[in-house]
């Protein structure tokens, strides 16, 4: 994914320097190139020869280094960077690049690269804080440096709180992210759906499905990593939340989906369906647990909301895209919702095929458009078919700006 992307990463010292080892070596599996510029603080946490072995690079920690050719080599790391990585990036070094001091190897090649830059912090809470930190934070902001927010959580001086580096997955998604994808997406507003409702029948049981979100997350991913700003509605799953969300909704039952979407419709242009909300849910929620008094059990049941449709009927210019997942007569049903609840795409899932539907980490999918056209996909994973609809999504919006 990553072949012939140059990363170049500046470590400097803190306890979470250990965590950048994993960083490196999941990019070396993504075939990037990474080198390395470490810190004299860096130094005392984890041995340059750990990053060398791991990156199959030298390791820089000096700015007069013993001469190997003739570039200067702040210089030429700068100019080589697809993108510039600094993690743990600890108050002291955020300080420095803010205030453009470029004192050692790792200030003076930043200063030096025209690359994107992404910082991670780590540190003390109260350090994070800090008035004066948080102010050089927000300054490179503004001035276009990329933040991976650091986690809440128990910091090894043993204090709890924001401080925490990011996760190795979450930093080298960031990176991948701003590597690969092109901003094609900016300024777009897409509302997601995700993953299963639940319609309580009493205080321990409940009505719900296979669902496990993971199409949905995707599609939030994949539409973050192009640029969008993203509205997630969630139902209760067991998957990690987007990184960069403009907003996330937590919901467990249809109705309170619906009044989710209804809510956040009109702030988003673009409106993608992928959860599997329950089309019934009991009259009544019995107050206390049912006991097995008898041998049948008859629940009665009433009809939710149909959010996709109600959502057709509002939509007036915004872009609607729905999922089916059927098991007979596929292609007329996968019809019948597109033209019922006037959608601009549907994407039919065949759930008797093997790798396609819930719970699996591909796909097999045949999407149909207004038009009656239909395009049939293999096998594939669903963050791939999460930038195929992405793609779909976005030639529609063009052709739709053109006209107006």
């Amino acid at each position: 994914m990553l072949k012939g992307k140059t990363i170049v990463i500046g470590v400097s010292g803190g306890i979470a320097v250990y965590k950048i080892c994993e960083v490196v070596s999941r990019l070396r599996k993504l075939n990037a190139n990474v080198k390395v510029i470490m810190t004299k603080s860096a130094v005392e946490f984890v041995a340059p020869l750990t990053f060398q072995t791991l990156s199959n690079n030298e390791v820089y920690t000096e700015m007069f280094n013993k001469i190997s050719d003739w570039n200067t080599e702040h210089i030429s790391l700068a100019k080589e960077a697809d993108i510039f990585l600094i993690a743990p990036a600890t108050a002291n070094i955020i300080g420095k690049i803010a205030n453009g001091i470029a004192d050692d190897m790792l200030t003076t090649t930043v200063m030096a690269t025209k690359s994107p830059v992404i910082i991670a912090p780590a540190m003390n809470t109260n350090m994070y804080t800090n008035p004066i930190v948080q102010n050089n934070i927000e300054k490179l902001k503004q001035l276009g440096y990329i933040f991976i927010e650091p986690e809440e959580g128990i910091l090894a001086c043993g204090d709890k709180g924001v401080g925490r580096l990011a996760p190795p997955s979450d930093i080298v998604e960031t990176l991948i992210n701003n590597l690969v994808f092109k901003k094609d997406l900016k300024n777009k507003k897409i509302l997601i759906t995700a993953g299963p409702t639940m319609e309580e029948i009493d205080p321990v049981r409940y009505i719900t499905n296979h669902s496990t979100g993971k199409m949905g997350y995707a599609v939030a991913r994949a539409s973050i990593a192009r640029g969008a700003d993203v509205t997630l509605i969630s139902g209760t799953v067991t998957l990690e939340k987007p990184k960069g969300l403009k907003k996330y909704i937590q919901i467990q039952t249809a109705l309170e989906m619906y009044d989710a979407v209804m809510k956040e419709l009109d702030n988003n242009d673009i409106v993608i369906k992928t959860a599997a909300v329950a089309d019934y849910r009991p009259i009544k929620k019995e107050e206390d647990k049912i006991k097995k008094k008898q041998d049948n059990l008859v629940l009665s049941l009433t009809k939710n909301h149909d959010i996709l449709k109600a959502v057709g009927e509002k939509k007036g210019s915004k872009i609607l895209v729905g999922f089916a997942a059927e098991t007979t007569d596929i292609l007329n049903n996968a019809k019948e919702k597109l033209k019922k609840k006037n959608l601009d795409f549907i994407v039919l899932n065949d759930l008797k095929k093997e790798g396609a539907g819930f719970g699996s980490d591909t796909n097999i999918v045949s999407i149909i458009n207004k038009k009656g056209d239909i395009t049939h996909y293999e096998k594939m994973d669903k963050i791939n078919l999460a930038n195929i609809i992405l793609d779909m999504v976005k030639f529609k919006s063009s052709s739709l700006d053109d006209i107006n």
